[in-house]
């Protein structure tokens, strides 16, 4: 009996070390550009019915840092942007856990931490569920006005990696950005209205957010585009998928669009029993085909 709880105790040391070795950035150096004066802690949300930890009042931008190990290390990079309306954000469906997957095959992961509406309540969840499904008008407009801030931070998320690639062991020609939902909204965006700093080399929107009033002139050097989306999404966000792919299409850029019977939304990293439940590893052949990892 005392062996076992020794093995425990060291597999529990082992995790938190694991942990601890993930490191945080700042992706602004000094204030947040426009919002210096928010000065809220951020809260986190345990036991929700989203199933994962939320974070909600996020108001300085970070990334989580994970490193594959240097012997399968391949120079891609990838940043990935939990979903949550804007107002909270799904860490661990929807980042951690995503990064913790990818991470296997090379590829350095940064888990962002982006601008969300500011809300007076530690209950994320219910302010989201009141917004979007019970059509607070105030709500609502707190979450649109986040909109701006949370699509310039996954920006810069883009600009800080290629920044530090050299830092890193980062390929500065292989950064993507990955997204759900509203994160989705914010791997979208980048595909958009680029720079050299920030424009990304690889685009994946997972049922994402981005409705065609978003959409701006595909450039072209536009950058290919992995999309994913459930027929039964709960939030009918199918064929703003459609409309993506379509946009990238009709001129003959680089897209993949997978539809899937069932999944809903906000699938992510979840088990459900469905074809929905592989799409990481469709994620994957795609990378490998685009030689970003090795097959």
């Amino acid at each position: 009996m005392k062996k076992i709880i020794i093995v425990i105790a060291i597999l529990f040391s082992t995790t938190s070390i694991n942990f601890a070795q993930n490191k945080v950035v700042q992706i602004y150096e000094g204030a947040v550009p426009g919002t210096e004066n928010w000065d809220w802690e951020e809260g986190i949300q345990e036991g929700s019915s989203w199933r994962t930890q939320v974070v909600y009042n996020v108001a300085k931008p970070s990334l989580t840092i994970y490193k594959p190990d240097p012997a399968i290390a391949n120079g891609t990079a990838v940043v990935i942007c939990p979903g949550g309306g804007f107002i909270a954000l799904a860490m661990g469906n929807e980042g951690y856990d995503v990064a913790s997957w990818l991470v296997k095959k090379g590829i350095t992961c940064f888990v962002l931490k982006y601008r969300v509406a500011h809300i007076n309540t530690t209950d994320a969840v219910k302010y989201f569920n009141d917004a979007i499904h019970g059509g607070d008008k105030e709500k609502l407009q707190n979450q649109k006005d986040a909109v701006p801030y949370s699509i310039a931070d996954g920006k810069a998320a883009i600009k800080y990696v290629r920044a530090h690639a050299n830092d890193y062991g980062i390929n500065p020609n292989k950064i993507g950005i990955l997204g759900f939902s509203a994160g989705g909204t914010l791997a979208a965006s980048a595909a958009f209205n680029y720079t050299a700093e920030n424009k990304p080399n690889f685009v994946a929107p997972i049922y994402a957010y981005f409705p065609k009033a978003m959409q701006g002139k595909v450039e072209d050097d536009a950058p290919p585009l992995f999309i994913a989306v459930a027929a039964n999404d709960a939030l009918n966000l199918q064929q703003q998928s459609i409309d993506l792919f379509t946009a990238w299409n009709s001129v003959k850029k680089d897209a993949e669009l997978h539809v899937y019977n069932q999944g809903s939304h906000g699938f992510g990293m979840r088990v459900q029993h469905t074809t929905s439940d592989t799409w990481i590893e469709r994620f994957a052949d795609w990378l490998a085909v685009k030689e970003l990892i090795k097959k």
